[in-house]
């Protein structure tokens, strides 16, 4: 099977990066993803934000650990993993076509033309990460995949147990993207966040839905922030 790079295409503008940390790959006929942990310097175009090998092989670990983690207690959450090749740091996973925010720039639509009740499928994704004592910040529209009408959600190398933290936003700028710290900014203060400082993980929790205030409806956003 042939697989090329896998770039989100926005309308009017050069191809993005699907993932700042990993090289994303996808088949020919759409049907299977692939997470690369790997530094490739022609898919990530000379801006490679993780280029320290340890911090790369720390994410990988990251991303098997809590995908396999709520693939076994949550199975419809996650995608068919079809493969992980350890020796090449290949996650190959089973999908349908390109991820959730890329159907919605295709069809220049909204995400509930996409997918009507998305909103109660991403509450409930999210709400499986609380029982299971999880702290997802990867979450961004690309992080899901839509198959055979179920949102399936990927990029766990941002992710953290409870029993972990705090941790600082400076420790982790390198996949977190310049536009998407900038939306940080206009809401650390309000939450009394340091940028330096380490943080408790729900309150890094509520600054990161507060970032993604402009990607998501803003009925979303409050629905999701009183999540327990």
């Amino acid at each position: 099977m042939k697989y090329e790079y896998y770039y989100n295409q926005v309308p009017g503008q050069e191809p993005w990066r699907n993932n700042l940390i990993y090289t994303s790959l996808i088949s020919e006929d759409k049907k299977t993803f692939v997470q690369w942990y790997h530094n490739d310097s022609d898919y990530h175009k000379g801006q490679n934000q993780v280029v320290d090998p340890d911090l790369m092989e720390a994410k990988w670990n990251r991303e098997v650990e809590y995908l396999k983690y709520v693939k076994t207690a949550f199975t419809h959450l996650i995608p068919v993993i079809l493969d992980i090749d350890y020796t090449e740091r290949k996650i190959y996973l089973e999908v349908d076509g390109v991820d959730f925010w890329q159907q919605s720039l295709n069809q220049q639509c909204s995400f509930d033309v996409v997918l009507p009740d998305w909103q109660d499928q991403m509450l409930r994704s999210f709400q499986a990460h609380r029982m299971l004592g999880l702290y997802k910040y990867s979450m961004h529209p690309s992080s899901y995949f839509l198959v055979e009408g179920q949102l399936k959600t990927i990029n766990y190398f941002f992710c953290y147990h409870e029993d972990e933290g705090p941790i600082s936003i400076k420790d982790h700028l390198s996949h977190i993207h310049s536009n998407r710290q900038e939306e940080m900014k206009k809401y650390t203060d309000s939450l009394g966040i340091g940028w330096d400082t380490p943080q408790p993980l729900d309150t890094l929790q509520q600054l990161c839905w507060d970032s993604f205030s402009n990607m998501y409806p803003a009925d979303f956003i409050e629905k999701i922030k009183c999540l327990k």
